[in-house]
């Protein structure tokens, strides 16, 4: 069951980069639950146009022409619009600059230059790289080990230095593993890369097992663990987010001043490990699941859990879908309707 997206106390006209994705998609859709104004601009170059809820416009571009299509008329942007394949990040790192990086300077420009001055960034907790302890807090030293999670850094410090100067209000969410569907949106990537996807490939028959990279980390099974994040309660977070750079400066509730640009990490606080996703699944969907051990991956840090008090305390978040079995339950249910769609 769904819980209600979040009722807005302003009803704004948001441009939503990327929102043709994964996790775009499924903001755009609480978006226009909550009463809000929803444009989608997405080039679908990994998106795809099925995903864009119906009751958005669509406008197939490119966030570096995002000038051609913002005005004074939209009240904020939340920005989605990146590549976010690690591997293929380390293997062609300029393709992640010039879109990551270079993408966002060109819609800051256009922010500007229409006057929009609130901006919800979709991070990620890559800029960390490997943390000394856990869990992570917003505090902890960013080392991100790959091109992707540098260019997901720098534009971090692209929107700080943007806020600072231009009075924007921004917030930028850290995601940690974010797993489930929502309704008609979830996971496809090409090529796919996340564990409870590929998972559930093996279970329909799409692959013949899943990898598991090293079974002697200092966890209580030797598998890595992971936080995972119901793509639901990541919306959520989105739509207190926008709030709060809209609040009007009276405003009693949580607010992020123009000028601020506020850092959250979203996560449940709780990881699961390889085996466990593993053991879950074979539960939700009633088949074996094989497995295969293979060699650690060079890089894979044994435990990453997030510390989400910061999202608590300034947006008042709180992640209402932590149990596993549910997570995966329905991205079983989205890859099974996804699947009878492509039969028929």
């Amino acid at each position: 069951m769904s819980v209600p997206s979040p009722q807005p106390t302003t009803r704004a006209k948001c441009l939503v980069t990327g929102g043709a994705g994964y996790v775009g998609s499924v903001v755009a859709a609480h978006l226009l639950q909550a009463g809000h104004e929803v444009t989608v601009l997405d080039d679908l170059s990994t998106g795809h146009r099925e995903g864009v809820p119906a009751g958005a416009r669509f406008i197939e571009g490119r966030v570096q022409d995002a000038a051609r299509y913002l005005d004074s008329s939209y009240d904020a942007v939340l920005h989605f619009a990146a590549f976010s394949q690690v591997g293929e990040s380390v293997a062609d790192p300029a393709k992640y600059w010039r879109n990551n990086v270079g993408g966002t300077m060109d819609l800051l420009d256009a922010m500007r230059g229409a006057g929009v001055r609130a901006l919800v960034f979709s991070s990620t907790a890559a800029t960390y790289g490997e943390p000394a302890t856990t869990p992570i807090t917003e505090t902890a030293a960013t080392a991100p080990t790959s091109p992707y999670g540098a260019s997901k850094l720098a534009v971090d410090h692209l929107i700080g230095g943007e806020a600072a100067a231009h009075g924007l209000a921004a917030v930028s969410l850290r995601y940690f593993n974010v797993a489930g569907a929502y309704g008609d949106c979830g996971e496809r990537h090409d090529p796919e890369s996340h564990l409870i996807p590929l998972v559930l490939q093996v279970a329909q028959g799409r692959r013949q097992a899943i990898s598991v990279y090293g079974d002697d980390y200092p966890t209580p099974d030797g598998t890595c663990v992971r936080d995972y994040i119901h793509v639901a309660d990541l919306a959520e977070a989105h739509l207190l987010a926008l709030e709060a750079t809209l609040a009007p400066a009276d405003a009693t509730g949580p607010r992020v001043r123009p000028g601020e640009h506020l850092i959250c990490n979203l996560g449940n606080g709780n990881g699961f490990s390889v085996r466990e996703v593993i053991d879950t699944a074979r539960k939700v969907t009633g088949h074996p699941i094989p497995e295969v051990l293979a060699d650690r991956r060079p890089g894979d840090p044994a435990v990453l859990v997030a510390a989400a008090q910061t999202a608590t305390d300034r947006l008042g978040w709180r992640p209402t879908r932590a149990d596993l079995a549910g997570i995966i339950a329905d991205a079983w249910e989205f890859a099974r309707r996804t699947a009878r769609t492509k039969e028929s």
